[in-house]
């Protein structure tokens, strides 16, 4: 059996709802490391979830008011709450990104939408440019029919001057990678403030996807989170 594109698209439908969409998806070749779907066999295909810009966040603020304490992971919870309600009813897996042990949502997403990693290690995606993520991913025990993928552009293959290397006051990221207790150190400081309230300086800095980039107050919520 093979899911056809009207189910994926009622899935979409049923996605945009709480502000995610469908991040593409494609069949597993099969073979050692395919991971396990519902009933515990081999998963034939997946599809992506995630978001594009700040969409989910209205969402997922009237989510968090209806709470009666602090959930740690609040966000985390959101998405695997609202994902796992669209895999049950449409007989899938649902699986996310804080999943132990991790499964490969980055290899996932390169294969399923054709993207590489910007210098930030954060996948650059030709319309969102840096403001986007994966909240999670739907494992089927059967092949999805999808549109063939196109060739994206790398923006970054074209941006010479690199202002995202060149913004961080404690230089965290380098073309030598990400340098994390150095950043997070900054970030906790006396001097992170900017870092705190209006989120990372060099993901600010690319010129992409500037349409999209999450409100001030997105940011600082994901920067406490990556500060705690």
């Amino acid at each position: 059996m093979i899911l056809e594109r009207g189910m994926v698209e009622t899935i979409a439908a049923a996605l945009s709802a709480h502000g995610l969409i469908l991040r593409g998806g494609f069949n597993f070749a099969g073979g050692e490391g395919t991971p396990s779907g519902l009933s515990g066999a081999a998963a034939r295909s997946v599809l992506l979830v995630g978001q594009a810009g700040a969409a989910p966040w209205p969402h997922f603020l009237r989510w968090l008011e209806k709470q009666s304490q602090p959930i740690d992971d609040s966000l985390d919870r959101w998405s695997r709450g609202v994902i796992g309600a669209v895999a049950e009813k449409f007989g899938a897996r649902a699986v996310s990104p804080s999943d132990r042990p991790y499964l490969p949502f980055q290899q996932w997403a390169m294969q399923a939408e054709g993207l590489k990693p910007s210098p930030l290690g954060i996948l650059m995606h030709p319309q969102y440019g840096l403001w986007h993520a994966y909240r999670g991913a739907l494992l089927f025990e059967n092949e999805i029919a999808l549109h063939e993928r196109r060739d994206v552009i790398h923006l970054c293959d074209t941006c010479l001057e690199k202002p995202c290397l060149k913004s961080c006051p404690v230089a965290a990221y380098s073309a030598d990678g990400f340098v994390h207790e150095t950043c997070l150190a900054h970030v906790r400081g006396q001097n992170g403030g900017p870092c705190r309230t209006g989120g990372c300086l060099d993901r600010n800095a690319c010129p992409y996807g500037i349409d999209y980039r999450y409100p001030a107050e997105v940011q600082a919520f994901h920067m406490a989170a990556f500060a705690r």
